[in-house]
């Protein structure tokens, strides 16, 4: 294992009922103006709105609220909230929905206290913010695990480009499985699968030699695939939306990837077709990871074989070769069976050539050129990947 340094600032509350009956003391330690930032109004109509309204109102909180948030978040969007919070002097940002809006708090909480742009900033001059307005999460989608780190996924509308923003990270996070109760099951779904990818693209990271963190992550990746096929059969199951809640903060919190070089490079190439279409992050992941991983395999076929045997629960006998290819076609008949795509085509994107050029080009400079610890890919990987695809 690698040489770390761990640590996670953000206190976590789980389980039924957390936010009301902590969210109130919490607050205490906040001034007086809270923004409340949410997505398209979903928690108007499921009450989540008006639990949190009562519990501010009744600590004597000025409120200014943000809406709007929309998934894959822009960055017009972003700067729009850090108008709002400089203009109102903001205390405390509360994000309350899914990775959207809490990827897109943690940017406003530091731009709103920059004089500079901060996509620039991280990107062009390769520095990055130092002060925050503080925030505090009530995820009620879970899936991406942005409640427990400080980086944010952000679209620049203007550049039509998707990539990774540092910021702030939550002071605390309120995990209520209960609130993802009204959500569309398909949102639930996509949002699971996008643990799972996180949890994969750790776990083909290196090192190559077995170690303790890839060893919890095979448990949270076989859990994941065995609460979300609960899911399906019982969708009112809490032990399963329990479970998934949790594996969605594990795989993000920084726990898999100790000792770890991860590869996000199925989540770059996802990243642009997000820029360019604004599909579903789930769906745009599971629709390029098969032709990904048989890319990349032949680079790694013990990786892959650990994989479809540990994971997958492959038991045939035969070369590395043979199970890793085994394994990705026991992944792909999982997609398929909880109703994801395997394709571009099944995602509903059918890219020309031309296009497909412009999306590697956009993932490389995304990149920084290049990027992948199973296989370093470049633009003309990229491109081949994206054509399999198809």
């Amino acid at each position: 294992m690698n040489n770390f340094i761990f640590g996670n600032k953000t206190k976590v509350y789980f389980g039924k009922g957390g936010v009301k009956e902590y969210l109130g003391s919490l607050l205490d330690g906040y001034g007086e103006t809270v923004m409340l930032a949410y997505g398209g109004g979903s928690i108007k109509r499921n009450g989540v709105y008006d639990e949190i309204i009562g519990i501010l109102n009744a600590k004597g909180k000025r409120v200014v609220e943000f809406s709007g948030i929309t998934p894959n978040p822009k960055y017009s969007k972003v700067q729009e909230g850090a108008r709002l919070a400089r203009e109102n002097k903001v205390d405390l940002i509360l994000a309350v929905g899914g990775g959207s809006v809490s990827d897109c708090c943690k940017v406003i909480s530091a731009q709103a206290l920059l004089d500079e742009d901060i996509w620039e900033m991280e990107n062009t001059k390769h520095t990055f913010p130092t002060k925050f307005i503080p925030l505090g999460t009530i995820v009620t989608v879970f899936g991406t695990g942005s409640e427990m780190n400080n980086g944010a996924v952000i679209t620049n509308d203007e550049k039509k480009l998707k990539a990774g923003i540092w910021a702030t990270q939550a002071d605390f996070a309120f995990l209520d499985p209960m609130y993802t109760m009204s959500v569309p099951m398909k949102q639930v779904i996509s949002g699971a699968f996008d643990t799972l990818s996180h949890a994969m693209e750790t776990y083909f990271g290196k090192p190559d030699e077995n170690n303790l963190s890839d060893d919890i992550n095979e448990a949270v990746m076989r859990s994941v695939i065995r609460n979300i096929r609960t899911l399906l059969t019982a969708p009112e199951n809490y032990d399963a939306r329990s479970e998934l809640a949790w594996a969605s903060a594990m795989a993000e919190n920084g726990v898999l990837k100790i000792g770890k070089v991860t590869d996000f490079q199925c989540h770059m190439l996802e990243h642009q077709l997000g820029a360019y279409t604004d599909c579903n992050h789930g769906a745009g992941l599971a629709a390029v990871w098969g032709s990904w991983a048989r890319y990349v395999y032949g680079v790694r076929p013990d990786r892959f074989r650990r994989f479809a045997v540990n994971v997958m629960g492959i038991t045939d006998a035969g070369s590395d070769q043979e199970l890793a290819l085994q394994g990705i076609e026991a992944m792909e008949a999982f997609y398929r069976s909880i109703g994801m795509p395997t394709s571009l085509e099944e995602l509903g994107i059918t890219p020309t050539d031309q296009q497909i050029k412009e999306l590697a080009e956009k993932c490389a400079l995304a990149c920084g050129g290049a990027a992948g610890s199973v296989k370093k890919l470049r633009q003309e990987d990229m491109r081949n990947i994206y054509k399999m695809a198809r």
